[in-house]
């Protein structure tokens, strides 16, 4: 992956690295500075150690009867004195570790100052020339301003295209769904059609079989009619050639036709 100081213009990775190198010197101060101090209290301690033991070896020749008592006392001195001189060896093994990296990282950075020199000759250059802005962190910061305002427009152009192709998408959706209605609405209006041509031809059957039946009907009506007055006149003619009593209603045309 790349250093994402390299993506800073050059000016500015000058200008930071200058910082760093500031901060790294104020940091390799402060360390040289507590590498003496620690020096300094690990010779405090060790002078403390040898009085210390230095009144241990007056203890044993003064008090012979706490001998032991001393002698074991010593013994436990020492072993802490010599884990405490391991362990100031290491810490200070650690801070020379420390140190080291600092003055190589130091190294580096100057090397690096050394390289982007001529980037900031450069911007200090294009700065004499425009002659609008008081110093080149003042023009770093326009064009980063700048930058943005192009970032920004372009943020916005791309969510304008992404919404123009939602808009492109959601009106094809609309067109196909129009078009699936548009032929499922076709196709429900041919099959009604189809009933309603059915139907009409229905009720043309309907209507002819109706005037067939009542045409029927009226025929056989007449001819029931003519049927009840021949009946009644053959009625009338028998009852008055034989004299018999026309004690029969003139509707009951079966009673009629059986006396005759």
């Amino acid at each position: 992956a790349r250093d994402p100081a390299t993506l800073l213009p050059s000016s500015t990775r000058v200008l930071l690295k200058r910082r760093q190198l500031a901060e790294l010197e104020r940091e390799l101060q402060s360390r040289r500075q507590e590498f003496q101090q620690r020096m300094q209290r690990l010779a405090q301690r060790r002078q403390q150690l040898a009085r210390r033991q230095e009144q241990h070896r007056d203890a044993v020749l003064s008090f012979d009867s706490f001998l032991k008592a001393v002698a074991a006392r010593r013994e436990r001195a020492l072993r802490r004195a010599d884990s405490q001189r391991a362990a100031e060896r290491a810490e200070a093994a650690r801070l020379q570790r420390e140190l080291e990296q600092l003055l190589r990282r130091r190294e580096r950075l100057a090397r690096r100052l050394r390289s982007l020199r001529p980037f900031g000759d450069y911007l200090r250059h294009v700065l004499a020339i425009t002659g609008q802005f008081q110093d080149v962190p003042a023009m770093l910061e326009h064009f980063g301003v700048l930058a943005g305002v192009r970032a920004a427009l372009a943020r916005e152009a791309e969510a304008g295209q992404e919404l123009l192709a939602q808009g492109r998408a959601q009106l094809e959706r609309y067109r196909q769904e129009s078009s699936t209605q548009l032929l499922d609405t076709r196709e429900e209006l041919a099959r009604l059609h189809t009933r309603l041509e059915a139907a009409r031809h229905d009720v043309l059957q309907w209507e002819s079989r109706w005037a067939h039946i009542q045409s029927t009907a009226t025929q056989k009506s007449l001819l029931l009619g003519q049927i009840k007055l021949a009946v009644l006149n053959l009625f009338q003619q028998t009852t008055a050639q034989l004299r018999i009593p026309m004690d029969r209603a003139q509707e009951d045309t079966k009673a009629q036709l059986d006396m005759v």
